[in-house]
């Protein structure tokens, strides 16, 4: 048995949610098409013709989002920058450099921001490669970014690459391709109602705190990772596949690098791991494997020994395509010589608590570690965020 997803959805407790964030919304005109709250304090809409920044209605108007960041003010930096954004897609790279910007979409299923960048594409410059750090849709460096009823992707064609030969020209063997990260500063993010589309390395959750609710997060390889510490709750987390031949497991839902002196790394509560379609097997897909990136230290660049990875799976629904073993083992780069390291999941912070579901594991499974329910019980969003409430 399995469930069949051909793409995110929006849930019931979502559709609630649906375009409203902060106490902020699209409300219907008398010509049935929406309009921007008073609280609103910019909309993109790509049908927009004006001038950029022309007020209509008292609130600025532009084309594109970029146009939009670019006149956010820095003398906001203690309140909020609403921007709302009207259906179409927004094919646009962006970075926010700037706190406390909320990005509000009409809908999810409608609302775009998608761009095609993967790490071993060459920059516009013509000088180096993306690289993973450097080839999101949307890269967040500031605190207090929100995001609801929008979708965040990056479309590059991982699968068309995925099939070709190793020998072909135009094959790539970096085809990691982030949607949305989460940069160093930023802190206290919040996304509700929000889909991140990719395959491999869609969001790459790196820096400080983070809360997903009512989100999709869809992809194959290592398509949650990072070293921040995110919560998602009651999420869908869609494995997507693959085309490489011969290829197991076919992918890897997370891969932490949380630092050893956090507590928390990856936490998924009351979530659902389901399957996109019927081309992602059975038992093809691990919960995770540790991330040990490689970082310069004083006496060599290596892997690094104090990423001992968390994730953590709460009362969560698990589809039959989860590996029966749980979690993999991942290289990282040694020392000294030209070998790898291989980092074992048990040396690292993987563990469950009450998954159900054809994937969860079974009774006498020593491979999946899982907590007692006094151990669940500490994890919780108070004792993840500390003083923040998200």
């Amino acid at each position: 048995m399995h469930t069949t997803r051909r793409r995110c959805f929006t849930t019931p407790a979502a559709l609630a949610m649906s375009s409203i964030l902060g106490g902020c919304a699209w409300l219907p005109t008398s010509d049935d098409t929406p309009r921007a709250r008073s609280c609103t304090n910019a909309v993109v809409d790509e049908k927009f013709s004006g001038p950029a920044g022309a007020l209509i209605r008292g609130v600025p108007y532009f084309r594109t989002l970029q146009q939009a960041l670019d006149a956010v003010p820095d003398q906001h930096a203690h309140g909020v920058w609403r921007i709302a954004i009207r259906k179409g897609r927004y094919r646009e790279k962006l970075e926010i450099r700037k706190s406390n910007v909320h990005l509000i979409g009409e809908e999810r299923e409608s609302t775009f921001i998608s761009f095609d960048a993967y790490a071993g594409q060459t920059r516009p410059s013509g000088v180096g490669t993306w690289t993973t750090y450097g080839c999101a849709t949307l890269t967040v460096r500031a605190p207090g970014f929100a995001a609801s009823s929008l979708t965040i992707e990056n479309s590059f064609d991982y699968l068309s690459n995925d099939a070709k030969s190793p020998t072909d020209p135009s094959y790539t063997n970096d085809p990691q391709a982030v949607a949305l990260m989460l940069a160093s500063g930023s802190d206290k993010a919040v996304l509700r109602n929000v889909s991140m589309t990719g395959y491999q390395d869609t969001l790459f959750v790196d820096a400080g705190r983070s809360y997903f609710r009512d989100c999709c997060v869809s992809g194959n390889v290592d398509f949650i990772f990072g070293a921040g510490q995110a919560v998602f709750e009651a999420c869908e987390i869609v494995s997507r596949p693959r085309r490489k031949p011969n290829v197991a497991p076919h992918g890897y839902v997370t891969a932490p690098s949380t630092q050893l002196q956090e507590r928390h790394g990856l936490l998924f509560l009351h979530c659902k791991l389901i399957r996109e379609n019927a081309q992602v097997p059975a038992n093809s897909h691990a919960l995770g494997r540790p991330w040990h990136p490689a970082v310069t230290f004083p006496d060599g660049r290596y892997a690094d020994p104090n990423a001992v990875g968390s994730s953590v799976f709460i009362e969560c629904f698990m589809d039959d395509h989860i590996a029966e073993v749980g979690w993999w083992s991942m290289t990282g780069l040694q020392k000294s010589g030209p070998t790898r390291t291989v980092f074992l999941p048990e040396d690292s912070r993987f563990f469950e608590y009450r998954s159900h579901g054809p994937g969860a594991s079974k009774p006498g499974n020593v491979k999946r570690r899982q907590l007692s329910s006094a151990d669940a019980a500490r994890y919780t969003l108070a004792d993840v965020f500390s003083d923040w409430k998200p």
